[in-house]
């Protein structure tokens, strides 16, 4: 039986079981992967300060966001392709997003569609959106968000054209998924996860279904078609345009600076996630965690302000909360916790960063993540010098 301690032992896991296309795809970023690196690593720069002699018995894990309280402060980021990791995959992810009461978000690149999703559960989820140029299929896609129940649109806007990555390249990744050579040889040695897949219902976008059956979708295939729908027309027009047909809640994903924070803000967002996509797209940009003391500032409480990008552990959800995030995500443990054993990896994960945070709480001396700011850290302005 296997021990898991922390999120790297799932990571490592994954890695064993994942076809190396499969794993390369959720662990990579693009270019150099300078950024995704930075992400993680610019964590442990901050240093957590240690306090002694406080009663921190009745400790309060949970936080709310966006009006509803959830029991840990950290929810599940859109991975696309999350069924390829598990059967069904996104249902799963959203079954134990509700058994912890965390919020999941469903990528529109998801395997599971809106409608399968809405099937498994009456709990809302969120939803992630795109906006393609393909306007008119846009729109469908909040319609549909609309109709299946979803309480909060994350758009994302830091895809105006894709990053180059390069494991992807190599390894040849297509959807639906494509095996050759030694792909095929790789994937055969990979028995625990092409066994359990062949149960799999759903083999490639569901989201897109519409689209699949399109002149132009079936001459490229679905990801060309997906890359060929990228937009670098893109501008705040369209985000207030998203903000006319969506009447939930609009959180706006991708933010790296605070200017463009003001701007979302101003465009009706209620709510910004600091994101760099996971280093998957601008490689050479800032860490999500360097990022966020300035952007909490220039936001000063007007709307929520999410974390993502580069948590790993209880330790660094207590950092971002430190300096000014009222909520995190996380999608890469997801993934790695999905794959290792489905709904026994994902508690495995929600128990793992449970337990950091109670244990990094206790030696803190943090009642509650209410008391948790700049003074919890030794070095709070690290990321201004």
């Amino acid at each position: 039986m296997t021990i898991f301690t922390n999120v790297e032992d799932l990571r490592q896991q994954s890695k064993r079981i994942l076809p190396r296309m499969l794993f390369d795809f959720v662990d990579g970023g693009s270019y150099d992967e300078a950024t995704l690196r930075r992400n993680e690593s610019d964590f442990d720069s901050l240093h957590l300060r240690q306090r002694v002699m406080v009663d921190t018995s009745g400790k309060r894990l949970g936080r709310t966001v966006l009006g509803h309280a959830y029991d840990l402060p950290v929810g599940i980021s859109p991975i696309g392709m999350g069924g390829f990791y598990y059967p069904d995959g996104e249902v799963v992810g959203l079954a134990a997003a509700e058994n912890w009461n965390v919020p999941f978000t469903l990528s529109t690149l998801s395997i599971c569609s809106l409608e399968q999703l809405r099937e498994s559960t009456e709990r809302p989820f969120w939803f992630q959106l795109y906006v393609m140029k393909d306007r008119a299929f846009t729109e469908s896609l909040i319609q549909r968000a609309e109709q299946a129940g979803c309480s909060a649109l994350v758009l994302t806007v830091d895809l105006p054209i894709s990053g180059q990555r390069h494991r992807d390249i190599k390894n040849g990744l297509s959807v639906p998924l494509r095996f050759s050579g030694t792909h095929m040889l790789d994937v055969m040695r990979r028995h625990r996860w092409w066994r359990r897949q062949l149960r799999a219902k759903s083999k490639s976008f569901g989201n897109l279904t519409d689209m699949a059956s399109a002149k132009d979708s079936k001459l490229m295939g679905l990801a060309q078609w997906c890359a060929s729908q990228y937009d670098p027309s893109l501008s705040w027009a369209d985000v207030s345009w998203v903000r006319r047909l969506w009447k939930g809640k609009l959180i706006v994903k991708g933010v790296l600076n605070s200017d463009d924070a003001r701007h979302a803000i101003d465009s009706g967002c209620d709510a910004v996630i600091v994101s760099n996509h996971g280093g998957r797209q601008l490689d050479g940009a800032r860490s999500t965690i360097s990022s966020l003391r300035s952007i909490a500032t220039a936001v000063n409480r007007q709307v929520p302000v999410l974390l993502d990008g580069g948590i790993r552990s209880g330790q660094d959800i207590i950092r971002a909360l430190a300096l000014g995030a009222d909520f995190c995500m996380m999608g890469r443990p997801y993934v790695y916790a999905l794959a290792v054993d489905g709904p026994k990896g994902l508690d495995t994960l929600f128990t793992i960063l449970r337990n950091e945070l109670e244990v990094c709480m206790a030696l803190m001396g943090i009642r509650h993540l209410s008391e948790v700011d700049a003074s919890c850290l030794d070095n709070p302005d690290h990321f201004s010098r």
